[in-house]
């Protein structure tokens, strides 16, 4: 009897040896262990060493002994706290909405929620500077009607609103894999049972959810520890977080033993974080698998207790009005998490040498001096080429080792997912340190190879999470037909499996790229201070000043963004056609 469709041949009685399933993660493996093991582990000897290489606990005395570095780690858990909290309550709404649509509709809304989430952060967190300082544009509106109206920035409100605006879709795209997992059928059993639309969610669709709730917290948490962008540009020093202090330490005091001792304060309580979400949801929602008898959490009993007594037994459910109020906060939230990276546009066009609202239209001249200036082109070309490299590097890297994952038994495939998605779990301020000492001896700080290795080893969890998602839909009935027929494995690989996984390739691709393309923490410490990248020319040129060729640059990635995202689609489009066909 063939396998069924979204199960692995391994699942289906056709257990390889543990031996020939790896096989295809054995390049993953090293270049983990090399790249991402090693480095931290020479951080985490470093952190325990005084300034003459001796054995120390010295470091972690200074920060339990100075209440600064206490303070800093309380606000650091304090915001990605509550990041995580408002992402996940302000995504699930959406979320739940995409479960209802139709693939063409999911396919459009996640188009629109996935450009703000591909767009820098850089460029995000520069379009909210111009819209709450005290002379950006909201503050400007609010003029005409407050008294000297101050800005939102530097401070804990700008900060979070800033995080939360780029952290909103991570919560949406983790979410969903989970909630259509869930059978659409048990809502309207239970209501043709008698219960309410309302108690039928809150007693079924909740509790079912409940592992991408925790998954879409965890991913947004640990994201949000390692931040420095945001807290740095859009905060004052009362937010400051570990991330800032890192870099400090690094850059400004030049003392990598405390910056290591720092990270390793940040990676422990990450790892706490962890093993408490594992406990509770499981590895397995990460790459969108709903895990088996658990139980919800406590908070989420009291939830659905609260449910139960104010959904109100017996009513009719008011499903066209409830949908029209679904639809209408959806779409006022991706236009929320628009509109500010729009903003930008226009003053890329102004006239004037400054920022200023309205801006005075119309001039290219700012596109001009970014086009041709040496410095940006530069960093541009290099941010390009390190961002290919990176997104093919990742790609095989990270198909080999999903591959593997279907091959072998479950046992092997949770220890193997936990180490593949380990990069997205240990803050990136941790890698990029850990990196900084394992370049510095091998001379490969300041070199194009070490910004792919380095941003390598954080695409390749996407890369890995995006094809366990696909590899659970496909249909191992058509891999055992063409083996039956007599394709070899590697015909097999490239008639059957590539060309029906192609839109979920396209998509990790995109994701690697991304994400080499928008890293500013591995450029920080590798790219070296003359040959940057991008995202560090733009740092550097933000702290100095805001200036119309800083919106002429991000007006020109949000264009680049927008074909990215059109390239995508139409790929999905036509690899659900060809599906179809089949």
């Amino acid at each position: 009897m063939g396998a069924d469709p979204g199960h692995p041949p391994a699942r289906a009685g056709c257990v390889m040896s543990w031996r020939k399933g790896l096989i295809p993660a054995i390049p993953a493996l090293l270049f983990l262990a090399l790249f991402f093991l090693l480095p931290v582990a020479e951080m985490l000897m470093g952190s325990f060493q005084n300034a003459s290489g001796e054995l120390s606990l010295g470091n972690f005395e200074r920060i339990a002994s100075t209440p600064v570095y206490a303070r800093v780690l309380g606000i650091t858990f304090w915001i990605s706290a509550l990041t995580a909290l408002l992402s996940v309550l302000l995504a699930y709404p959406v979320a739940y909405l995409l479960t209802r649509l139709s693939p063409m509709g999911r396919e459009r809304w996640l188009l629109w929620i996935m450009l703000p989430f591909w767009t820098s952060y850089l460029v995000k967190t520069y379009a909210w500077m111009l819209l709450l300082s005290r002379k950006g544009l909201l503050t400007t509106l609010a003029a005409d009607v407050l008294d000297n109206p101050s800005g939102l920035v530097p401070a804990l409100s700008g900060v979070l609103i800033g995080m939360v605006h780029s952290m909103l879709p991570l919560a949406v795209i983790t979410l969903l894999p989970i909630m259509r997992s869930i059978d659409q059928r048990l809502a309207p059993a239970a209501q043709t049972l008698g219960a309410s639309g309302s108690m039928s969610f809150f007693s079924i669709f909740l509790p079912l959810s409940a592992p991408g709730i925790a998954a879409a917290g965890l991913l947004v948490f640990i994201t949000s520890l390692g931040f420095f962008i945001v807290p740095a540009l859009l905060g004052s020093p009362r937010e400051m977080m570990v991330a800032q202090l890192v870099i400090s330490s690094v850059l400004d005091l030049f003392d990598m033993n405390f910056a290591g001792a720092l990270s390793v304060v940040l990676l422990a309580c990450s790892l706490v974080v962890f093993v408490i979400y594992d406990r509770i949801a499981g590895l397995s929602s990460l790459g969108g698998e709903a895990p088996k008898e658990r139980q919800s959490g406590r908070g989420l009993q009291i939830l659905i207790w609260l449910g139960h007594r104010f959904s109100g037994k017996g009513k009719a459910p008011r499903r066209s009005g409830d949908s029209a109020l679904l639809t209408g906060y959806s779409v006022l939230l991706v236009m929320l998490l628009i509109l500010p990276v729009l903003v930008v546009v226009p003053l890329a066009f102004t006239s004037s040498p400054f920022i200023a609202f309205p801006p005075k239209l119309f001039s290219l001249k700012w596109f001009d001096e970014f086009f041709t200036s040496a410095v940006w082109q530069a960093a541009l070309l290099r941010s390009l080429g390190v961002g290919v490299a990176t997104a093919l590097l990742a790609l095989v890297l990270g198909f080999g080792a999903t591959l593997a994952l279907t091959r072998v038994s479950a046992g092997w495939r949770k220890g193997l997912f936990a180490l593949f998605i380990a990069p997205l779990i240990v803050p990136r301020i941790v890698i990029a340190l850990g990196l900084l000492y394992l370049f510095s001896r091998l001379g490969l700080a300041g070199k194009d190879i070490g910004l792919v290795l380095g941003h390598t080893v954080l695409a390749l969890p996407y890369v890995v999470v995006t094809l366990s998602a696909a590899f659970k839909q496909y249909d191992w009935r058509l891999d055992d037909a063409a083996r039956i027929l007599g394709a070899g494995a590697f015909t097999r690989l490239r008639t059957v499996t590539l060309p029906l996984m192609s839109a979920s390739l396209v998509s990790a691709f995109l994701l690697a790229f991304i994400t080499s393309f928008d890293d500013l923490t591995i450029a920080i410490f590798v790219s070296g201070g003359i040959n940057t990248t991008l995202p560090k020319q733009m740092w550097d040129s933000i702290q100095l000043a805001l200036t119309p060729t800083l919106a002429a640059v991000s007006t020109t990635l949000l264009v680049f963004i927008v074909l990215f995202a059109v390239i995508a689609q139409w790929v999905s489009r036509r690899s659900n056609s060809k599906r179809q066909g089949l």
